[in-house]
């Protein structure tokens, strides 16, 4: 039951942030976008109602595969190189969803770091990077990530208190929670806020978007 209504629950999101995106770009057959970390590709096809130049671009072969067969251009990333392989300006539109938080460094090594100072340091660098990247190859983008204060955090289904902790405490939990819990995860990520957002993307307007008067998520908006 849980799993079905937090399935539920962030399926109206979606369709929530797939109109602000329609209503926020002129999208036509020639609208060169991006889906930055778009794995299979089906996020994006969902959203876009009319054709457009779509490239998706992931670190996993096989989502690539299945993007491949939607008809999508694909390019696979290493995950962690610092310049994307891109031109300046190569895209209209940069599509990003439910991604940087987990740019933080090396998956293998994050995933179970329990060192609060090394964590944030790899992932300032490693986010600060990516979003430099990000607002290179585009004239406009679109980045959301879930907002680090709402009550229910977005990985775990856990309540808030989770991303309060110091990753000490934070890892061993998660490790306990994911034997029982019906949403495991590996922890890493590192969720924004408000203020850490606009730091990464200063000519973006942020967009809240609200699940029962709380913050759900925020969106970094900029229009070609």
């Amino acid at each position: 039951m849980l799993w079905k209504l937090f399935r539920k629950f962030s399926g109206h999101s979606r369709q929530k942030r797939a109109r602000l995106f329609l209503s926020s770009f002129d999208i036509g057959p020639e609208t060169k976008i991006l889906d930055l970390g778009g794995g299979t590709g089906g996020h994006i096809a969902s959203v876009l109602k009319e054709p457009a130049d779509v490239t998706v671009a992931d670190i996993s072969e096989s989502d690539l595969a299945e993007a491949a067969q939607r008809g999508y251009r694909t390019v696979q990333l290493a995950g962690d190189e610092d310049v994307m392989p891109f031109e300046d300006e190569a895209f209209d539109i940069v599509f990003c969803s439910s991604v940087i938080e987990h740019v933080t460094g090396p998956k293998e090594e994050m995933r179970w770091m329990t060192d609060d100072r090394r964590f944030n340091e790899s992932a300032d660098r490693f986010q600060g990077q990516f979003a430099s990247e990000l607002r290179r190859i585009t004239k406009g983008y679109f980045v959301q990530t879930p907002y680090k204060y709402f009550p229910v955090e977005s990985h775990s289904w856990l309540p808030v208190f989770i991303v309060m902790m110091p990753r000490w405490m934070m890892v061993p939990t998660i490790r306990f929670t994911n034997r029982f819990w019906p949403k495991g995860t590996r922890p890493d990520f590192r969720l924004l806020t408000r203020t850490s957002m606009k730091k990464l993307f200063p000519d973006a307007m942020i967009v809240d978007e609200r699940a029962g008067g709380f913050i759900k998520s925020i969106i970094a908006v900029k229009k070609p």
